[in-house]
């Protein structure tokens, strides 16, 4: 039984081969194709606002040379959102459950945005690691601390993604295996147990919005201090 309850966060596979690549990619085909139209479909339009709402909330903190990530971090702030959302489905798998896949995703982003501040402005990027007015005997405990604190972001942009959904995951599966086992013994528990998970499932799909927007939220921010 709790082997059964971690079944849902392996990589599926057929025939020997991992499927996760078209797990991973077949969100994008949901997406309407963007036309040249001045008056388009409900989709389109929709698409459109959220694209537009999107690009607004994460570049107006930024100043002008940030804006050069707006396709990379709108594109990855589509792509978790809908990844994360149609992973809360029956029967599916979310790859944002993988840890391996969440670093591979945090990592290069964060390299990219380090290597940025370091090639544009070598000194601001590398005073963040000594605050202004530091007592000498504490600086070599500050630059240790602010190292370990630089070089562990990425870590806790991938876990803090993974350890969410999974979680979220799992508290749906054992509410529901437990409303299952409880209606032929107690159906009043069973019922109130059912009301609980639709609460529940309401919930994640806030944890799976708000997740995607932290996460991306947290790299524009680390491009930020760089630029």
């Amino acid at each position: 039984m709790n082997l059964s309850f971690f079944d849902q966060f392996m990589s599926p596979s057929l025939l020997g081969i991992p499927l996760i690549l078209i797990a991973t990619l077949f969100p994008g085909l949901l997406y309407p194709t963007p036309n040249n139209r001045w008056i388009s479909n409900r989709i389109h339009t929709l698409q459109l606002w959220l694209l537009n709402l999107i690009t607004k909330q994460l570049l107006t903190p930024m100043n002008k040379k940030g804006h050069k990530w707006a396709l990379i971090l709108t594109s990855l702030m589509i792509f978790l959102l809908t990844i994360n959302l149609l992973g809360l489905l029956p029967y599916t798998f979310t790859p944002t459950t993988q840890l391996s896949m969440n670093m591979a995703l945090a990592f290069p982003l964060w390299l990219a945005t380090l290597l940025t501040g370091l090639r544009n402005q070598p000194s601001i990027s590398l005073a963040h690691m000594l605050p202004e007015g530091t007592p000498t005997p504490l600086i070599p405990a500050l630059i240790l601390i602010e190292t370990t604190s630089l070089l562990i972001r990425p870590l806790a942009l991938g876990v803090r993604l993974t350890a969410n959904l999974t979680a979220g995951h799992l508290l749906i599966q054992l509410i529901s295996t437990a409303s299952t086992v409880l209606l032929p013994i107690m159906p009043a528990v069973s019922i109130l147990t059912t009301l609980i998970l639709l609460l529940l499932t309401i919930l994640e799909l806030a944890v799976a919005v708000i997740q995607a927007y932290v996460f991306v939220l947290l790299l524009s921010l680390y491009l930020q201090e760089n630029i």
